[in-house]
């Protein structure tokens, strides 16, 4: 199979999970559970051989597998996440990474979130937020300019990581909330405004020609299919109390054989 989704089930203490920009508030654990099971079976759906971690009590915040790594078609880098609660989270993750990619370890102190991380195609647009530094994005940089990749940094604002505003449509389409982001870094691309009162909307994941995006933005999901691409609506509305999105639930490996 040519697409691989590894996936974290809920931490049972994902109440204690790290906030930023949100007010702490209750989350109904079963249905944060309930609401993950449907977004693993849409991955499925969609053609990715699913495989769940188990959840990791000791880590809030370990459901959201996509930030302690960034995974390239070559390699994966196991990264620092800026928040200190986060950094135990990558061991388990690791384990399961060395089966698919040769694993590369950013060090101290360089601090990175796989959130503010877009790849299209061969170029990678990495936020400087509160999340990742200059050394995260150096480190990260080095890693993957070696193997032909290139680097774009992106200042942000007001939004947790990159992705909280930013969401790569493949092609040439970028889905943006552009009061959030310097958009001076994607030239090439064609910027796709979310709609007003939809900002949450502007992370979304494609898998080939289906765009997954959250329940309760029906003016992108509308958005989204007059771009022709077809829409799965995904409820995440428990992941995002906690700051988390579509596209952090998910670690994304294609068949190397298959590019």
């Amino acid at each position: 199979m040519p697409l691989t989704a590894i996936t974290r089930e809920v931490s049972p203490s994902m109440d204690r999970c790290e906030l930023t920009h949100l007010q702490r508030q209750s989350i109904d654990l079963a249905r944060a559970r309930e609401q993950h099971a449907a977004y693993c079976a849409c991955l499925r759906a969609l053609g990715a051989n699913v495989i769940t971690l188990p959840a990791e009590p000791d880590f809030p915040d370990a459901v959201f597998v996509e930030d302690p790594a960034v995974v390239l078609d070559e390699i994966a880098v196991i990264v620092r996440p800026g928040a200190v609660s986060r950094q135990g989270e990558a061991a388990s993750l690791a384990r399961e990474l060395q089966r698919h990619r040769p694993l590369a370890w950013m060090k101290e102190p360089a601090t990175l979130d796989g959130g503010d991380v877009i790849r299209a195609d061969r170029t990678l647009f990495v936020a400087h937020s509160t999340r990742t530094n200059g050394d995260g994005l150096r480190q990260l940089e080095a890693q993957a300019t070696h193997f032909g990749y290139r680097v774009q940094a992106v200042p942000v604002r007001g939004c947790l990581h990159l992705k909280s505003a930013a969401s790569y449509l493949g092609g040439d389409l970028l889905l943006i909330h552009r009061p959030s982001i310097d958009t001076a870094p994607f030239g090439g691309l064609r910027l796709i405004d979310v709609p007003a009162g939809e900002e949450q909307a502007a992370n979304v994941l494609a898998v080939g020609e289906t765009v997954m995006v959250a329940a309760g933005f029906p003016r992108t999901a509308e958005l989204i299919e007059q771009l022709g691409r077809r829409v799965s609506v995904i409820d995440n509305s428990e992941l995002r109390k906690a700051e988390g999105a579509l596209t952090c639930c998910s670690l994304l490996l294609w068949d190397k054989m298959n590019l």
